[in-house]
């Protein structure tokens, strides 16, 4: 989504006329403002990326489910006609050692699947023990991590990240970060995204237009925080904003409004993962039994 811009000859006239700045001041803000631009739009596209990403993943896992429970149904159809064969005066028609081999791959594909499934809940079980054992108390009360749908999502509040009102992290911060990243470090097969959200208020600082600019900024801050400070890989960082359109809770109370304004640490598994599972794949055993009926 992109939010209009006013234009440069606009805030010159508005500023010019208003006589509160010299031109070279006004110059300076300018490029200041141009060069906010650029960045918006550069972390605009690594978020659609990201989203993108994320939603593939979420697509293939559902994919893997389908499968197993669609082998699950083949190999209780191949039983079944397996069955009707040894008990039917017919069954010299039929290659029973076909069947019985279609049986055991399919057998093996599901067990395959099952094994993948639960070493990656597994992980991410892990991954979340871990995390949440090596932070204190007081830590965890600005710290949620769930895990949905394979995906481990860590939700920091924006009390303990940044300073009031602003996208600098907070020094304060620093002790949870180390730990994080220790974390993500430690799980190189997975990849990160950085999701900044707010409240419904409006922000009112030089320099940040609107709430896209404050969750996108502060997703940014925690992303470089990460490489700079903590040497996480930048290839497996993405940096989003989503302002102030994804709530976890009303904004009409301050204690909706506080859970609104978290920074999200999305882990998720690398997606050609899930595509070399879907390409081994045998092939379906619908056949064989249409075959036997």
């Amino acid at each position: 989504m992109k939010i209009p811009l006013l234009s440069s000859a606009m805030l010159a006239v508005v500023m010019l006329g208003t006589g509160c700045v010299s031109n070279k001041k006004f110059a300076a803000l300018q490029s200041s403002y141009s060069e906010l631009q650029n960045q918006n739009r550069e972390l605009d596209g690594k978020y659609q990326s990201a989203q993108r990403d994320l939603t593939g993943a979420n697509t293939r896992v559902k994919s893997l489910e389908e499968q197993i429970a669609s082998q699950r149904t083949g190999l209780a159809a191949l039983q079944a006609a397996l069955d009707k064969c040894l008990n039917s005066s017919s069954q010299g028609n039929v290659n029973i050692s076909k069947l019985v081999d279609e049986i055991n791959a399919s057998n093996r594909y599901i067990q395959h699947l099952v094994n993948t499934k639960n070493k990656s809940d597994s992980l991410n079980l892990v991954l979340t023990n871990n995390l949440t054992r090596s932070l204190s108390r007081e830590e965890m009360r600005d710290v949620d991590v769930q895990v949905l749908k394979g995906v481990v999502y860590i939700s920091l509040s924006d009390n303990m990240l940044y300073k009031s009102g602003s996208y600098e992290i907070s020094p304060a911060a620093g002790a949870t970060l180390s730990k994080i990243a220790k974390i993500i470090k430690d799980y190189r097969d997975y990849d990160v995204l950085i999701e900044g959200n707010t409240d419904n208020v409006p922000i009112s600082q030089k320099n940040i237009r609107n709430n896209w600019d404050l969750s996108a900024l502060r997703a940014s801050s925690v992303v470089q925080a990460l490489q700079n400070d903590y040497a996480v890989d930048p290839k497996r960082l993405t940096a989003g904003g989503r302002g102030e359109y994804n709530p976890i809770a009303p904004n009409d109370t301050d204690a909706g409004k506080t859970r609104n304004r978290r920074t999200q640490i999305i882990i998720t598994p690398k997606l050609d993962q899930f595509m070399d599972l879907i390409e081994k794949a045998p092939e379906s055993a619908t056949d064989s039994t249409s075959a036997v009926q």
